[in-house]
């Protein structure tokens, strides 16, 4: 069988390490993105805007690829403009590339506001019982996850292709300049309490805080999406995709302050919002990765404030259930603590954050 991917958004959380994988299986593997520069060398670069859809079919003019992968969007000021702009960046691409003649399958990643509903209406619907489970369906508002279904479910009537849809929930995983990437996120956020002496606070909800809920590790997703784009069990489905455990922050935020060496400051049971807490963390991050030699100074390259604050300050709990991925064949299981070290020590690894000793 022809192995060759076309992920989009490879420079991403999600598509980066979806190609580590692929690539260490043998795939040829191509990257989209509109200003293409990847961490792995093996990865064929492709520059395109796909908003722009004559710009996209160029681009892409004679590619033949057998799977394609879509890991990336815009975010836009509302979620009308979100549904209008990763809608068609998505018909872009369809229309571009879902003639290839080898293509079999496309891969979308959505995630959980699925459920949820998107930023702007957070629950303002009639958000389904926990654990979410795809046979729920969708919500009765605008988001724009489901447009891109849409999208390729009708590329995919249209051109005889397979396809599959996956919902991670929060991602942990490698990747600098990400939009939403909570694990880098904390562990600057550690390392900043570590430099001022300051208690490291949990900044979400009390629902969150003493809840129950799970997390997606980036690496497990990238399995998840191999064995759904290769197969039978996973040809034309949803499928929501987690690490397999669930846990409280309650009790995994003093693990994460004993990783970083910083006393957790107690639970006030009142949201204390990063975006407030870090407004002025700039200076503070420079001086540090000066001192460190880090090789990004900016935190805004590194820290996603808004998203973790979004994602922490959920005032209805959050557990998905994995049975259709375990019925159909995939049984990958990651430890969730494992999830967070693993990635502070890459992070340490790749100069990212200081390695104390």
């Amino acid at each position: 069988m022809l192995k060759s991917a076309l992920i989009v958004g490879a420079g991403g959380i999600v598509g980066g390490n979806l190609a580590e994988r692929l690539i260490e299986d043998g795939w040829t593997v191509h990257g989209l993105a509109r200003r293409p520069t990847f961490r792995q060398p093996a990865i064929k670069p492709i520059a395109a805007d796909l908003t722009k859809a004559e710009e996209t079919a160029t681009a892409l003019k004679g590619l033949d690829v057998s799977h394609v992968f879509i890991s990336a969007w815009s975010r836009q000021a509302t979620e009308a403009e979100n549904v209008l702009v990763n809608g068609g960046m998505v018909r872009n691409l369809m229309d571009a590339i879902g003639a290839a003649p080898s293509l079999k399958h496309v891969a979308l990643v959505t995630g959980l506001k699925h459920y949820l509903g998107p930023f702007e209406a957070y629950g303002a619907g009639a958000v389904p019982e926990t654990p979410f489970r795809e046979e729920q369906g969708r919500q009765e508002v605008a988001n724009f996850y489901y447009t891109q279904e849409d999208e390729v479910f009708a590329a995919a009537k249209r051109e005889g292709f397979g396809w599959s849809v996956h919902r991670p929930h929060t991602i942990i995983g490698y990747a600098v300049g990400n939009a939403m990437n909570m694990g880098v996120t904390l562990a600057v956020h550690a390392e900043i309490c570590r430099e001022t002496g300051t208690p490291f606070a949990f900044p979400g909800s009390a629902t969150q805080w003493n809840g129950l809920t799970d997390i997606t590790d980036a690496r497990l997703l990238a399995r998840h999406l191999e064995w759904a784009a290769t197969s039978d069990a996973g040809r034309d489905q949803d499928f929501n995709v987690v690490n397999g455990d669930i846990f409280r922050w309650k009790w995994l935020w003093p693990r994460i302050a004993a990783y970083f060496g910083v006393e957790p400051a107690p639970f006030s049971g009142e949201i204390r919002p990063l975006e407030q807490a870090m407004a002025d963390a700039a200076p503070i991050w420079r001086r540090i990765a000066e001192r460190h030699d880090l090789v990004e100074p900016d935190v805004a390259r590194l820290a996603s404030w808004w998203h973790t604050d979004a994602d922490l300050g959920r005032p209805m709990e959050v557990v998905t259930d994995m049975t259709k991925s375990r019925k159909a064949g995939f049984l990958d299981y990651q430890s969730t603590p494992d999830s967070f070290y693993d990635l502070f020590a890459r992070l340490r690894e790749e100069r990212i954050i200081p390695d104390h000793g």
